[in-house]
């Protein structure tokens, strides 16, 4: 069954109207009318609902809420390096259905894209319909905030209000003595927020390396093989699922 999110909370009289793309997928594509039954996502809560008229815009009746656990039990913001390409796209639509809570992309010393003002903005407004959709698919109850291009520092000041940083950093894969990601999820029993930082095509940069350690980021390995800038956040979430679900 189809859901759509409505932003809120449900009102006293149960009555929501659903506006723009949403309704036209409700009337025009999936063409269901009166009577219908859909899921409506509200203030984090899921709930069966009843098509009361379908012309414009979509009138429904909150009918009862669907009991489901479907979330991550910790709010996971992954924080990219700005890659090449639709990369972060990718990342945005499968992090969204493997239980991101946020995506902070970020402009790395060794990131090769730039994004400018209006680009960025329009950028941000794409990935944020990608992790709505992907919300959709994966029947959650949480749409991921794709926040506006950080540059590093802004990244450092963000990286404060979270219990944990983690940092997939490469270079820890070449390492013999490495800390398995197994070991780093083990510490995170009795955190709640985590930032999860991955570098660009080139990786996190000596320097920033030095910022991240300063400020007490954990280092970890994601396995003995090197992955890809837009594989190593869908792998660190699969297994964050894994461990906490």
């Amino acid at each position: 069954m189809q859901r759509y999110f409505i932003e809120g909370h449900v009102p006293e009289n149960h009555k929501v109207t659903i506006t723009g793309d949403d309704a036209k997928h409700i009337a025009k594509v999936m063409r269901q009318s009166e009577g219908d039954q859909l899921i409506v996502v509200a203030g984090g809560k899921a709930f069966l609902s009843t098509i009361l008229s379908a012309e414009f815009d979509v009138e429904v009746h909150i009918d009862n809420e669907i009991e489901a656990d479907v979330e991550m039990p910790k709010q996971v913001t992954i924080a990219c390096g700005l890659p090449k390409g639709d990369k972060l796209e990718l990342i945005a639509q499968k992090s969204t259905e493997l239980g991101m809570h946020a995506l902070i992309p970020f402009a790395a010393e060794r990131s090769i894209v730039k994004w400018d003002g209006s680009k960025s903005e329009k950028k941000r407004v794409r990935l944020q319909k990608i992790a709505k959709e992907a919300a959709e698919q994966s029947h959650r109850t949480h749409i991921p905030y794709i926040h506006n291009i950080h540059t590093f520092k802004q990244l450092m000041e963000a990286a404060r209000s979270f219990d944990a940083v983690i940092v997939a950093y490469e270079e820890e894969a070449r390492d013999s003595s490495r800390k398995r990601f197994a070991e780093t999820l083990k510490s995170l029993y009795d955190k709640d927020s985590i930032l999860l930082v991955f570098g660009p095509e080139g990786g996190i940069s000596e320097v920033e390396v030095s910022l991240l350690k300063e400020s007490g980021a954990l280092f970890t390995s994601l396995g003995p093989r090197i992955l890809r800038t837009e594989t190593a956040p869908l792998y660190a979430l699969s297994a964050m699922s894994y461990e906490f679900e």
